[in-house]
């Protein structure tokens, strides 16, 4: 105690306590605490939406200035306002991804896993592992992790998708990387597409969702068994009748929105979305946020989320959830 009392006397402050610890690489969790601990969950990303009548064009001028050899993957990034690549929200990338007729996207695989919603085209493939498979709008399809993997179309006109994948986590994890195929196409045999278990095919996703009641309905892509078609990232489609409302909802997740058909708004915490088809936003963890389709039109929306991920992890809840719930053992 005397040597406190001698100290304080000599004139140690906390502003020179705080100088001399910069020096030592430490850091007082005192003057972090509420950053890093805060009431309510304070995602970094905020709400946007990306316009595809005004990226397209872009998108198609890289086509022509970039062949697909040089940009192994010919994609433009969606990113955040407030963030960096690969951001598209805290925990979601997503990207749009352009084939031109004829061409290869060079086979790689990785330790990332994609979600792929197909916006425009007819006649384009995917090969997975070996399983080349048939990909027409409208169509969700799945790359597991590792997976061997080259894209290509057939045909005239283009082909553009909208990639989801889970990039921004390999940000915290470093265990990241990517194989190149020494030839540009992995070998691979047509199979039915139909029966594959990594295609979502559109017309059996709007058949579910129509035959939904009431004027919004969700179905979420899972696998024959139930289970999400990944522990990190999963899926859904939702039907939203013309001049109505979504339920206002509000949950850990973070959520991509691609607008199948439709138009509408989407009210985002204190903000409001306007979107149309063809246009992609974004929907950051803890907002508040619900749906309304404009009049004379049926708003389809395509969607891919983090929840299994927060699922598997214990961190997902809702507004209403009873936070005792939370409670582990």
């Amino acid at each position: 105690m005397a040597q406190f009392v001698e100290e304080k006397a000599s004139g140690d402050t906390a502003e020179q306590l705080l100088q001399d610890l910069s020096n030592s690489r430490t850091l007082p969790l005192w003057t972090q605490m509420t950053r890093l601990n805060p009431p309510l969950p304070n995602p970094t990303a905020v709400p946007f939406v990306w316009e595809y009548e005004r990226i397209r064009p872009s998108l198609l001028r890289a086509g022509n200035l970039i062949s697909e050899k040089q940009a192994e993957r010919r994609v433009l990034m969606l990113i955040n306002p407030t963030r960096e690549a690969p951001y598209t929200t805290d925990t979601l990338y997503a990207g749009l991804q352009l084939v031109m007729p004829n061409e290869t996207a060079p086979a790689h695989r990785h330790t990332a896993f994609a979600m792929r919603y197909i916006i425009e085209g007819n006649g384009g493939f995917t090969a997975v592992h070996g399983k080349r498979i048939q990909i027409q709008k409208g169509d969700v399809i799945l790359t597991p992790t590792w997976n061997w993997h080259d894209h290509g179309k057939d045909g005239c006109g283009p082909m553009i998708w909208l990639d989801g994948l889970d990039l921004p986590n390999f940000r915290h994890f470093p265990v990241h990387f990517v194989e190149h195929f020494e030839q540009p196409r992995y070998p691979a045999e047509n199979v039915d597409t139909s029966a594959s278990p990594i295609v979502f095919p559109w017309a059996r996703m709007k058949a579910q969702l129509d035959q939904g009641e009431g004027n919004w309905t969700t179905q979420r892509y899972l696998k024959k068994d139930g289970r999400e078609v990944s522990r990190i990232l999963g899926g859904c489609a939702e039907r939203l009748n013309a001049s109505t409302s979504s339920p206002a909802r509000r949950e850990t997740t973070s959520a991509i929105y691609h607008v199948i058909a439709g138009s509408g708004t989407s009210q985002v915490g204190n903000e409001t979305l306007t979107w149309k088809t063809g246009d992609t936003f974004c929907i950051p963890s803890w907002y508040k946020y619900q749906h309304s389709a404009n009049e004379g039109e049926t708003v389809y929306l395509y969607r891919f989320d983090d929840k299994p991920m927060l699922t598997a992890l214990g961190f997902y809840r809702t507004e209403e959830m009873d936070v005792e719930s939370l409670v582990s053992d």
